[in-house]
């Protein structure tokens, strides 16, 4: 026998045991939309963060070891009113001067429970916002198409874990309790 044939073997072996990894992938920002909806007065009071980004690691037939890395910057919230804007920005808000990024980040990403569509994971990890991180789980629907791959989902926070609106407005019955919070990612494979 070949004294190499035996390392070959041995190589070939040991990379069989390592796990897949993960397709690497990055937003297109064409497409590609984040959400988020307060109720003012029992009204949902729409907006959008018009500058984040997204690079997600998974491969959907094996989530294991994927991760999820979102960044966002908090100034660009946009709630359709240059009034509210300003307002949103300031201290008793986003605090955007002290805190002007928002991250969640994700090392666990597994299937949603049995039963679930094809191509629905669940995401946890932390939501760091304003000075304050959080866990948080995101439901993702995931859909890869020839040259790219979609990411869905939605899923609601408390302001109040955050300091969202503090002072006057940190009760409920004015502005509620729970933010909604929707995307839609249209993503590339990153190389």
């Amino acid at each position: 026998m070949n004294p190499n044939a035996g390392s070959i073997v041995l190589a070939l072996a040991f990379a069989a045991l390592q796990p897949a990894r993960a397709a690497d992938w990055k937003m297109a920002p064409a497409g590609s939309r984040l959400e988020f909806a307060a109720q003012f007065e029992k009204t949902p009071a729409p907006g959008i963060f018009k500058d984040f980004d997204v690079r997600l690691g998974l491969d959907g037939d094996s989530p294991a070891g994927g991760r999820l890395d979102v960044t966002i910057r908090v100034a660009s919230a946009d709630m359709a009113s240059a009034d509210i804007n300003k307002a949103i920005a300031g201290a008793e808000w986003f605090d955007v001067a002290r805190y002007p990024v928002a991250e969640f980040h994700a090392t666990e990403i597994r299937r949603a429970p049995a039963g679930s569509p094809a191509g629905r994971f669940i995401a946890r990890g932390t939501l760091a916002l304003k000075g304050v991180t959080q866990p948080l789980e995101v439901p993702l629907a995931w859909t890869a198409a020839a040259g790219g791959a979609t990411l869905d989902g939605e899923f609601s926070v408390k302001r109040s874990l955050f300091g969202i609106g503090t002072g006057e407005w940190a009760a409920t019955s004015v502005i509620g309790a729970d933010v909604n919070v929707k995307f839609h990612v249209q993503l590339r494979e990153a190389r």
